[in-house]
């Protein structure tokens, strides 16, 4: 331990990330800043070769940052997994997402245990930061790292520390948020802590890996339930003739009590979808029930259906023409504005939706030059996106705003299409107003 701890605080400790993706990649990047010898381990050998060749693998990251840390020599990028006997601190920034049954897959986290297993040595300090249900870190990943005879607080040291990224936030950036940690034993916690210590510019320790583990829950599931209430609302609304969007505006005037949240037409990203189903899983487990959560689970998961239904209504009360045959264009289909991102994107389900209901559907995205593969909608994988013309709105049945870029050119939208429905209040912050606009 006090070698490690030397070492860290000297910042000669080697830096391990396992996973070099939306948080594998910037984490890599910070320990890289904060002085520390980097080496990032990834499945993908494209990926590693073009990190490596410091080519962008991940759109809103500053390219010039991943070639500063190439320039430091300290810092590449590596698919041998041998080499994890290598690093001082190995760091997993590996996914948990759903089975199809929305049950926890935590085969990555499993794999990845047994590649430490196979070269762990004593003195190593190992850091789960991928979101799991909490007991993840000492019930699962644990023995795995033991299989092998040493033993954790005595021969390694084993944390756990919930990543807090925001792809594309320019504020909060990773090293201004604060770090949440918690150790399996007292040695590791304070290892850990003087390890995010040197990268960030505060830690916050707790008792036990466990809740640190149920920190990141608690974080994602109050914006699950605070978007699934907004989201009841505005069908709540929409059938009053509400706009859901001035009631929030108008609301988040209060400074107290109240913390404005936005509607949509589904969620999306690799946490918000996903997260809270790992409590609900786990609590079954101590015979507990989770109704709130699974319930604003149930609502976020029928946005998609609403706006294919409302879409459907317009067309045919206003243009009397059904959904069947009509060409819809679809407006953004990243998960989160200005990003290309498409991690559990709505856009996927929307699409499928209205092709399941005969619609025939394009899509401009100025960040997503074509569909990515995913398990839920593998068959969409390659469909590319189309420039957003004059010709092609007019020709459109309607343009769905799914994604609100600010790239995209909403006048030019609102001017040439036939219907608007915006999910997302883009046309009315672009100071846009017009009857073909479809609020949904």
């Amino acid at each position: 331990m006090d070698d490690l701890a030397r070492a860290l605080t000297e910042r000669t400790a080697t830096i391990g990330v396992i996973g070099l993706g939306y948080v594998g990649l910037p984490l890599a990047l910070a320990a890289v800043g904060a002085g520390f010898p980097v080496i990032g381990f990834d499945i993908n050998p494209e990926r590693v070769a073009r990190i490596n060749a410091g080519e962008p693998v991940i759109g809103h990251l500053d390219t010039a940052a991943l070639g500063a840390a190439r320039a430091t020599g300290r810092f590449r990028a590596s698919t041998d997994m041998a080499e994890l006997a290598l690093p001082d601190a190995i760091l997993i920034c590996v996914p948990t997402p759903l089975t199809p049954q929305r049950e926890p897959d935590l085969s990555y986290i499993r794999a990845t245990g047994a590649d430490i297993a196979r070269v762990l040595r004593p003195g190593q300090l190992v850091v789960l930061e991928s979101t799991t249900w909490p007991g993840t870190t000492v019930e699962v990943l644990k023995p795995i790292l033991e299989a092998a005879g040493l033993r954790s607080g005595a021969d390694f040291f084993l944390a756990f520390s919930p990543e807090r990224e925001d792809p594309g936030n320019r504020t909060h950036t990773l090293g201004t948020v604060p770090k949440v940690v918690g150790g399996d034993g007292a040695a590791a916690l304070a290892l850990a802590e003087r390890l995010y210590g040197a990268v960030v510019t505060r830690t916050v320790p707790v008792s036990s890996t466990a809740v640190a583990e149920a920190v990141k829950l608690t974080e994602n599931i109050f914006r699950a339930v605070n978007i699934a209430l907004v989201n009841e609302l505005k069908v709540v609304y929409d059938a009053m003739g509400i706009d859901v969007w001035e009631v929030i505006e108008a609301a988040a005037t209060k400074p107290f009590g109240y913390m404005p949240f936005q509607p949509g037409p589904g969620l999306g990203g690799h946490c918000i979808p996903i997260d809270p189903f790992y409590l609900t899983w786990k609590a079954r487990e101590f015979d507990v029930a989770t109704r709130f959560i699974e319930l604003a689970g149930e609502v976020n998961r029928m946005m998609p259906r609403y706006v294919v239904e409302r879409l459907a209504e317009a067309l045919d009360r206003r243009h009397g023409r059904p959904l069947s045959g009509a060409e819809i264009l679809m407006i953004g289909v990243a998960y989160k504005r200005n990003l290309d991102d498409m991690r559990e994107s709505p856009a996927l389900k929307l699409i499928a939706l209205l092709e399941a209901r005969g619609a025939r559907v394009t899509y401009h995205d100025p960040f997503v030059p074509e569909i990515p593969p995913s398990r839920a909608y593998p068959d969409l994988a390659g469909r590319p996106s189309v420039a957003l013309t004059p010709d092609r709105l007019r020709a459109c049945a309607a343009a769905l705003i799914v994604t609100d870029h600010d790239a995209v050119d909403y006048a030019l939208v609102v001017a040439n299409a036939p219907l608007v429905a915006d999910t997302r209040n883009a046309c009315a912050r672009a100071g846009l107003g017009a009857a073909t606009i479809l609020k949904c």
